[in-house]
């Protein structure tokens, strides 16, 4: 295992297509929801034990070495929202072409000739930690950083937010981002059925009413 490839596969850098993605932040600030650093802390700790628990149990089953369509299908049914599933694919599809040039596998692969639309990111994500020599619980370490992350650096471009406070809620979420690893780790041990469900009803709703704005600065 080489765990400085978590740090690339991580790294905000990395061409996964996530910076233009604002994790439910945008509709979120309109909405009045985030409005300073303490409301940003606050969506992203719901949005990590729900949403980020279930994709992180996606990411580590599919490092553990699950049957990729199954949890796609899975993946499907823990995502309700339409908008969301084709976000969740076309993300996917992205990150699965960074992952293939840095990563070259036969499950990637395979991967890409069974989902040509893209596949669901947490489970592309899985593979390619699998791919890059991670173990699950390395897996579902980058998903719940990014989870985080993502609304937290849109944050300070949606309400120039000093990038020094969105920094310091990444830390003080650092507590949780373990916990949910963790918790997500050991789901994976137990089969595709056994995974967590959590949702995240609001992010549904606002996902389906942000895909339809005419004008916005995020792609969800």
């Amino acid at each position: 295992m080489t765990r400085a490839a978590l740090l690339v596969l991580a790294d905000g850098r990395f061409p996964a297509g996530g910076h233009a993605h604002s994790g439910g932040a945008e509709p979120a600030v309109r909405a009045g929801r985030i409005r300073d650093a303490r409301d940003l802390e606050t969506f992203c700790r719901g949005r990590l034990h729900t949403s980020g628990l279930t994709a992180a149990a996606l990411a580590a089953a599919a490092a553990a070495g699950h049957d990729p369509a199954a949890l796609d299908e899975a993946a499907d049914a823990r995502t309700p929202s339409p908008a969301l599933r084709a976000t969740a694919r076309k993300l996917g599809r992205q990150l699965l072409r960074a992952a293939r040039a840095s990563w070259p596998s036969p499950e990637l692969d395979a991967l890409a000739r069974a989902f040509p639309r893209g596949a669901h990111q947490p489970v592309v994500l899985g593979l390619a930690a699998r791919a890059a020599g991670l173990g699950p619980e390395d897996a579902a370490h980058c998903v719940a950083y990014e989870t985080v992350s993502g609304p937290a650096t849109a944050a300070v471009r949606l309400l120039s937010l000093d990038p020094f406070q969105a920094t310091a809620v990444l830390a003080r979420l650092a507590p949780d981002m373990d916990d949910v690893a963790a918790r997500a780790a050991r789901a994976a041990d137990h089969g595709v059925d056994a995974l967590p469900a959590a949702s995240a009803p609001l992010l549904d709703i606002t996902a389906e009413q942000h895909a339809a704005w005419p004008v916005r600065l995020f792609a969800s």
